[in-house]
């Protein structure tokens, strides 16, 4: 099979095609190898890959146990580029910052270590910004990530670098991390998938904070609903060693089967979710006339409001993101010398980090709380609800981040993706859907959450939007290229 339809394939067809023998491990990474060569020097999706004859060494190793009748798993075989916020054996953890240890990482963050059981090759990391902070994918250490679609454009964040390859078929699925839309805004940047699962259902760590780190969680990406959904199998389950892990099991990826059965659903439409929330021109008609593929499945869409003040769910998110950041990284920064090494909007999270009290964290936990309820009050309603993914189309990539949305000024640096914040303070496991093209002929997404733990329903629901519409099977540009040379 030509190199450019073997990466034309779903990660679900590969695996099979590689578990039968059709293709090989060793096939998979040549192309994969050649794919990065040709295009990884213009978008900058993947950092410290690892050399071309270790990686073609581990693929013939895998095709000499498949040959012994030995096969890891679903990922056996395939190129995987952990995000470069998470710990990978035998490579760095920059978090794109020039101030972190540049020696390999000893240990494995607890989804690597599952995707490697599962077979993955370990091919080197995917970029992010420094220290995941910011939907916008550049640093000082590995440069921009440009978008899959335009490279004048911003490919989202901070899962930019995963988001870009897998658009480009440099991997066949992705890992990435989320606290701000950082799985589901390069997704809808690239026209892929991208799903936050519930709070707790991919462990964390394992340098997390034990029992307070619920804002950010690790997830899968891919370029299909059911790709995604089989790597979260692999991803997800309860781990002792973190206890706010999850204990309930998902099925074997082989043998995951989705419900996608629509009709009959109810889909509350939020559209901005609040009115004076802004949001580019075209953004809102454009998520509106995907949501009628739903209709044509049979689901029954209504629009409704979320029904918390604004200001709530923003105060609620600054404090409790600004504790986590600045416990985090404050004692980084403390050496002068470091600050100055520093990016402007990480020392903005630390700084206002010292000015929590007692009395302001309670507070900000009681709007946190306002804004489950609110969830949940819509669900008694409703069996699922949609918001667009962001606020503006994908950007300049020269931008260090947008400080307007539809002429509205930008009070913080990451204002402009407000719209995914009350679905993580919630914990809902929250889908990136392709939504189509604005004018320019840049993409954007559509979430799609419901209620904790509905996970699989999530995606179902998803995997049967998806595959009606016309635009998933759309590539980047540059792709149709590669095709023609």
């Amino acid at each position: 099979m030509p190199a450019t339809e073997l990466l034309d394939l779903s990660a679900t067809e590969l695996s099979r095609r590689i578990a039968r023998r059709d293709c090989s491990a060793r096939e998979l990474m040549d192309a994969t190898l050649a794919r990065i060569e040709q295009l990884n020097p213009r978008f900058n999706a993947l950092v410290a890959l690892r050399p071309p004859e270790e990686l073609r060494a581990e693929a013939d190793a895998c095709d000499a146990r498949l040959a012994r009748g030995e096969r890891a798993g679903w990922m056996h075989g395939f190129p995987f580029a952990p995000k470069d916020l998470s710990h990978c054996a035998g490579l760095p953890t920059s978090m794109g910052s020039p101030l972190t240890p540049k020696s390999p990482a000893r240990q494995d963050s607890p989804h690597v270590a599952r995707a490697r059981a599962s077979g993955a090759i370990m091919i080197g990391k995917s970029n992010t910004p420094e220290f995941g902070l910011g939907s916008h994918t550049y640093n000082t250490v590995f440069g921009i990530t440009r978008n899959a679609w335009d490279p004048t454009r911003s490919a989202g964040g901070s899962s930019g670098g995963a988001a870009v390859a897998l658009a480009l078929g440099m991997l066949p699925v992705a890992d990435g991390s989320d606290m701000m839309g950082s799985l589901r805004n390069p997704a809808a940047f690239n026209n892929v998938i991208g799903f936050r699962p519930s709070r707790g259902r991919v462990p964390g760590g394992p340098d997390d904070e034990l029992f307070f780190q619920q804002l950010g969680t690790d997830g899968p990406m891919g370029r299909t609903v059911e790709d995604t959904a089989r790597l979260l199998c692999v991803q997800a389950g309860f781990d002792p060693r973190l206890p706010l892990s999850l204990p309930q099991t998902l099925p074997a990826p082989d043998d995951l089967r989705l419900s996608t059965q629509v009709k009959g659903l109810r889909i509350g439409w939020l559209g901005s979710l609040w009115p004076d929330l802004p949001t580019a021109p075209g953004i809102l008609p454009l998520c509106e006339s995907a949501l009628k593929s739903f209709v044509d499945l049979g689901a029954h869409v209504e629009a409704c409001t979320l029904d918390v003040p604004r200001e709530q769910n923003w105060t609620a998110w600054l404090r409790l993101r600004q504790l986590l950041v600045g416990g985090k990284l404050g004692a980084l920064v403390a050496d002068p010398k470091h600050r100055a090494q520093v990016k402007p909007e990480a020392l903005w999270e630390i700084d206002q980090s010292r000015h929590l009290d007692a009395a302001s964290l309670y507070q900000a936990s009681i709007y946190r709380s306002n804004v489950y309820r609110a969830f949940l009050r819509l669900f008694e309603r409703f069996d699922l609800v949609a918001a667009p993914t962001a606020q503006l189309f994908p950007f300049d990539a020269e931008l260090h981040w947008p400080d307007r949305v539809a002429d509205v000024p930008s009070d913080t640096y990451h204002r402009w993706m407000e719209i995914v914040t009350p679905f993580t303070l919630a914990g809902l496991p929250t889908l990136n859907l392709r939504a189509g093209f604005g004018p320019d002929g840049l993409p954007m997404g559509l979430q799609l959450a419901g209620p904790v733990n509905a996970d699989l329903a999530v995606l179902g629901a998803g995997q049967a939007y998806d595959e009606a519409c016309p635009w998933s099977t759309l590539r980047p540009p540059v792709l149709a290229d590669l095709h023609l040379a």
